[in-house]
């Protein structure tokens, strides 16, 4: 595993390199005519999802990356994690993963007012980034902050541009269209009293420290109310990349894929994806080493068994 994956980041870090050598690093392909564009994922740029407690500097680098090196103009909103306005300055905390692994033009955007968070001035740093980064906390606090100001057109635009948009925990969350565990009263409760994300994956729901927190089954009950919902389950310190409608699971745990629509022989409620794995967003399908295969893990928790 260490080896196919640090294969891809040396891949991945060959491509960055001759982008930014082109001056296309903000560039990635478009649909070329006839191909139809994503159905789930962004037209343009990537998304970094990660299921919270995040320790492997692959992955933060890849996010890196993508946004264009160490360099790059990355903005951090660290608004999920409820604390004092004066916690979020130039010095946050916040920053220090990033700064670790390399980047160097980091600035903090924070405000709990939408008032705030609709203005020009606000919006600035987020014109010239290209990458935006969502460290965890409660996601109900981005939404109240974000949802419908100039902040959350200002960050769909960074995609737009072909940057990149990554988050853990309360940051992965908050990038699917349906807003799993959104509740103000209590993070146990998967349809709560805010329901819409910020939509970067269209019709679906994303939920984070999967096993870590025995939560692989929670996602059942968004997917029975709501079964046209993809659901993403991600566990702690790995992610999925995606690029358009292709997602790639990187690091050592695993993620869960529920799809009201596809029982494999077997059953089970959910594939079970782990590091180098694919998944097809547009057309619900999984794949490893590059091939489809139908011998996924599947878990029924009415056997307790395979």
């Amino acid at each position: 595993m260490a080896a196919r994956r640090g294969a891809r980041r040396a891949s991945t870090g060959a491509a960055t390199g001759v982008a930014l050598a082109l001056g296309l690093a903000m560039l990635p392909a478009t649909p070329a005519a006839g191909q139809d564009a994503p159905v789930v994922g962004p037209e343009r740029g990537s998304l970094v999802i990660v299921g919270g407690a995040l320790r492997d500097p692959e992955i933060v680098q890849a996010f890196i990356e993508r946004a264009g090196g160490p360099d790059a103009a990355i903005v951090v909103i660290p608004t999920a994690g409820g604390g004092d306005d004066a916690d979020y300055g130039a010095e946050c905390s916040c920053l220090n993963q990033l700064r670790a692994n390399g980047a160097r033009n980091l600035t903090v955007l924070h405000s709990y007012d939408p008032e705030v968070a609709d203005t020009e001035a606000f919006v600035a740093p987020l014109e010239q980034a290209t990458g935006v980064w969502f460290p965890g906390g409660r996601q109900w606090r981005l939404a109240d902050a974000y949802l419908g100001t100039r902040t959350e057109r200002a960050l769909r635009a960074v995609l737009d541009r072909g940057g990149v948009i990554g988050g853990t925990s309360a940051g992965a969350s908050i990038q699917g269209s349906y807003l799993a565990r959104g509740d103000t009263r209590s993070n146990t409760v998967m349809m709560g009293d805010h329901e819409v994300g910020f939509g970067y994956l269209r019709e679906t729901a994303i939920d984070q420290h999967l096993l870590a927190r025995n939560r692989q089954f929670d996602l059942l009950e968004v997917i029975e109310v709501h079964p046209e919902l993809l659901g993403i389950g991600i566990d702690e310190d790995t992610a999925v990349l995606v690029d358009g409608d292709r997602m790639e699971v990187m690091g050592g745990g695993y993620v869960a894929v529920y799809d009201a629509g596809a029982r494999l022989p077997g059953g089970g409620p959910y594939y079970l994806l782990r590091d180098g794995d694919t998944f097809d967003l547009s057309t619900r399908t999984p794949a490893r080493g590059g091939r489809p295969f139908l011998d996924l893990v599947r878990i029924d928790p009415t056997s307790g068994g395979d």
